[in-house]
């Protein structure tokens, strides 16, 4: 039986990981949609499909689990719910099983005829892109969240660099009193 598992992984976490490792007891092969996968260099989403598939298949390998995930697919937004699921179907392997906690994913999928199953969380609120993203910016401790090759990863590419940049506005203070124009 082949699985399907779709996140944006901004970054892939220890989350994530365990997720993964519980699917994996429950299917032989696990496809890896990588969502978002046209959106790069913005707060939510600040690394690329490449970037982000090579956390993955990084993270897998050093858990020696590369061989069970076959497959690992950058699959773009389309911004229309009534196709979305032949867009993933189109450009995936067959499978059989979807896995997401995702409300809208999950009716979209049970529409279509999958069975879909609501993969257990680890520790929602530590292991969340959001709360690493943040812990990014503020210069807190991030990396205690994530498995070693995304450590490794996100330092070689400078990654929070990258995501300390675009958090900056590009709006102009004016300090006068009562003067909002630029």
């Amino acid at each position: 039986m082949r699985g399907l598992i779709i996140g944006r992984y901004q970054p892939f976490h220890k989350g994530h990981l365990e997720v993964i490792k519980c699917i994996l007891k429950e299917v032989d092969e696990l496809i890896i949609g990588v969502g978002s996968a046209q959106i790069s260099h913005t707060l939510e989403n600040p690394f690329t499909a490449g970037e982000r598939i090579t956390m993955i298949f990084e993270s897998l390998k050093e858990e020696g689990l590369e061989n069970k995930c076959h497959y690992i697919i950058p699959i773009p937004d389309i911004w229309n719910n009534s196709l979305w699921v032949r867009h993933v179907i189109a450009l995936t392997p067959k499978f059989n099983i979807v896995y997401t906690g995702n409300p809208l994913s999950r009716r979209l999928f049970m529409e279509e005829g999958f069975e879909v199953r609501i993969p257990p969380l680890f520790d929602r609120l530590k292991y969340s892109g959001t709360e690493i993203r943040k812990r990014m910016i503020k210069g807190e401790n991030w990396e205690e969240l994530v498995p070693f090759a995304v450590v490794r990863i996100i330092k070689e590419i400078k990654g929070v660099e990258r995501l300390r940049d675009i958090s900056k506005s590009d709006k102009i203070t004016y300090l006068k009193s009562g003067d909002t124009s630029p």
